[in-house]
Parts: C-alpha cells; sequence; structure tokens
C-alpha cells in the first residue's frame, strides 16, 4: 500500500488525507501544534466546495452544522450608514441552483467533521523543519531530529509553508495586501431580524454578515492598512471602535459583544511550479489568497479531490503530482489573482469606483454578482 505523509492538520491537509484513503493510500497527518484546530470563524461553501465535501463523503455532516436556508430567503446589501443598495429574496432551492448561492459554517464545525474521519491518523507535536528528496520517496525531517518517510510527501502547512520555503528558496517574502481583516462571531441571532446575510459598503471600508450556524453569525470588515495606521491603534477593538459610529444600528447591535480579531492580510505572487520529486503543495501552502475571493477552503478542498484523482489515475507518482498541479495551479493561481482585484472595488476609497460598484449591484443578477466578487468557482478537477 502505497504511504502519504501529509504535512499540516488544516482544512487542507485532513482533506488530502480523506481522499488519498479513499483511494486505497495508507497516510500519515503531521501537525506541529498540540492538538489539530481551527480559528472561531466563518468560512464560506461555494459551489465547488460543497461538490468536493461530497467527494469527500462529508458533505452532510458539514451541513447539518451551517445555517439552514429559510424560505423566503432574504439578504441586503447596504451603505454603512444602512441604506439599503439592493435586497434579494426567494426561495432557497431556486436561488441556490440559479444563482450558485455562497453557504457559510464556522470554520472549526468544517475542520472538526473532516478530522473525525481521519483523527487515527493524526500526529501532534511533530514540527516539520525539512524535507529530503529520494528516487523513489521523500523524507520528512522534523525538529526533533526524527525523520518520516513517505511516497508521496504533501505540504499543507499553510501561508508560511517550511517546505514550500525549501523548495522555492529565491522565492520573496510575502508582501502586504494593503488590507486589515477584522473578523468576528457574535451569537446574537435576533439582530439579524428574519435576514441571513448582509453586505455594506463605504469609502475605503467592506463589510460582510452571514448566519453561519443555527446560533451564529459570522461577520467581517475588510480596511485598508494605511488609513488605519493614520488613524491610530490598529488592534481590533481600536478599530471597531472608531467604525462602529459609521455603521447601522443592526451591524452595532450583531457586533456587540462578540469574539474579535485583527489580521493585516499578505499576498504572494502565484507559483506554476508548486513541488519537486515525490513532493508537493496543497492549499495555502501552494496558493495563499486573500479571503476577498470566498475561496481559500474551496480551494484546499479541491486540491485534495484533485490530489486524488491524479493519483488513482496512474501508477507514475511523480507524473502524477505533476499533473496534478498542472491542472490546479491554473484554477487557483486565476483566484489568487483575482483577490486584489476584488479588494479594490469592494474597499475602495474611490468615489467613483464605488458608484459604479453599487449600480451595478443594483442592476445585474444576481449570478453576475456572485460570480465577479469571486464566489462561484469551477468545479473539482
Amino acid at each position: 500500500m502505497p504511504r502519504a505523509l501529509i504535512v499540516g492538520a488544516g482544512i487542507g491537509g485532513l482533506a488530502a488525507g480523506i481522499a488519498l484513503r479513499r483511494i486505497g493510500w495508507d497516510i500519515h497527518i503531521v501537525e506541529r501544534a498540540e492538538a489539530p484546530r481551527e480559528l472561531g470563524f466563518g468560512v464560506g461553501l461555494a459551489p465547488n466546495a460543497l461538490a468536493a465535501l461530497s467527494e469527500l463523503g462529508v458533505l452532510e455532516p458539514v451541513l447539518a452544522q451551517a445555517a439552514e436556508w429559510r424560505s423566503p430567503t432574504a439578504a441586503e446589501i447596504r451603505h454603512v450608514d444602512g441604506r439599503v443598495i439592493r435586497r434579494f429574496a426567494g426561495d432557497p432551492a431556486t436561488l441556490s441552483k440559479r444563482n450558485g448561492l455562497l453557504r457559510l459554517v464556522m470554520r472549526p464545525a468544517l475542520h472538526g467533521a473532516l478530522l473525525d474521519v481521519v483523527r487515527d491518523a493524526v500526529q501532534v507535536n511533530r514540527e516539520a523543519v525539512g524535507v529530503e528528496m529520494n528516487a523513489d520517496h521523500a523524507r520528512v525531517i522534523f525538529r526533533d531530529g526524527t525523520f518520516a518517510d513517505g511516497d508521496v510527501v504533501v505540504a499543507a502547512d499553510g501561508f508560511q509553508s517550511t517546505i514550500r520555503a525549501q523548495l522555492h528558496p529565491d522565492e520573496p517574502p510575502a508582501r502586504s495586501s494593503g488590507y486589515f481583516a477584522v473578523r468576528g462571531a457574535s451569537q446574537n441571532i435576533r439582530a439579524l431580524n428574519e435576514l441571513q446575510a448582509l453586505w455594506y459598503f463605504g469609502r475605503g471600508v467592506e463589510s460582510g454578515v452571514v448566519q453561519a450556524g443555527a446560533s451564529t453569525i459570522y461577520w467581517f470588515v475588510s480596511l485598508r492598512v494605511d488609513d488605519e495606521r493614520r488613524a491610530g491603534a490598529v488592534d481590533a477593538e481600536s478599530i471597531v471602535r472608531r467604525w462602529m459610529p459609521r455603521f447601522d444600528a443592526q451591524f452595532r447591535a450583531i457586533v456587540d459583544g462578540s469574539v474579535l480579531r485583527v489580521d493585516e492580510l499578505f499576498v504572494r505572487a502565484p507559483i506554476r511550479s508548486w513541488g519537486n520529486g515525490h513532493v508537493t503543495l496543497l492549499g495555502d501552502a501552494a496558493h495563499p489568497m486573500l479571503p476577498h475571493t470566498g475561496q481559500g477552503a474551496a480551494q484546499a478542498l479541491e486540491d485534495a479531490v484533485g490530489l486524488a484523482r491524479s493519483l488513482s489515475a496512474t501508477n507514475d507518482v511523480i507524473a502524477a503530482l505533476r499533473g496534478y498541479e498542472a491542472v490546479r495551479s491554473r484554477v487557483a493561481n486565476a483566484i489568487v489573482r483575482s483577490g486584489p482585484l476584488i479588494a479594490r472595488v469592494t474597499t475602495t476609497r474611490s468615489r467613483m469606483i464605488g458608484a459604479m460598484r453599487n449600480g451595478m449591484i443594483r442592476a445585474v443578477p444576481l449570478a453576475l454578482i456572485t460570480g465577479i466578487f469571486g464566489k462561484a468557482a469551477t468545479h473539482p478537477r
């Protein structure tokens, strides 16, 4: 039985483990932390993510923890002061079929559903510090001096991937995207007032609010780094205090008492050649993308499905890995490039761009809006 060594027990690493086990591989997932875990914020499940979860056999457990679509489903896009730009309502099945609506679930729920399937294969406190290439396998070296071998090594070790840095030593460091993301989780479901989603736009700010579970709301605010540094402290609480008076009462009620986190978002230029020999990259290690695309987790899930399909099609492991990379990099890298473009439109200070954006929102079908803002993507390949 061929052996896969997967570095990282995040969403991408666990999904890869499930996918490879389903095609008969012996899987070993190593995680540097004391326990596999995910931050308690929302993750988008666009149609391609749902298709990948179905292929992995975990769609039902995930959807059981996502928000249930009510009839009629209602969402509003607003100015930050509460004036409505556009309202969407209708039967959830019809809206989803026609427009590929984005579903949300809390990240720990998605991670937990994946972990339940391959928990027996996860080893914690195993920090990978490098990889050695051999003719017929690859070897991962750990911080404690031990090592492990695999017919395939899948580096799913995130944005700051140690293995990516070794495979691409000349790659420049990540650079700031120019945006902060403030993210929060609220239990004040009543504050949604029968809506399931709210989207806000203003000068230099974008915010989304979505029900992500039976009793949980996920919300985010996208802001420009330069603006916030000029304005004062850039911790989450300070940013929220500065911006809350500008938002309507409903948003303030949702945010009040939330668990908060702020991150400066960084980007890397796409790379076409992800791996080498018996080693490949997956998820954020291969293609870190801005959250404005709504596709980070979805693309990691697609990677897992695509990797398993490629390895099941041939006994030539190296050819399979390069084939997987060629197919997946075309799709994922296009989304990576779209992130800064989307952010320039959604989190703009330009009155002209903002007016054009709002006019488009009022005029075009919902399917085009979701497509333009990166919420719908291709199915797994």
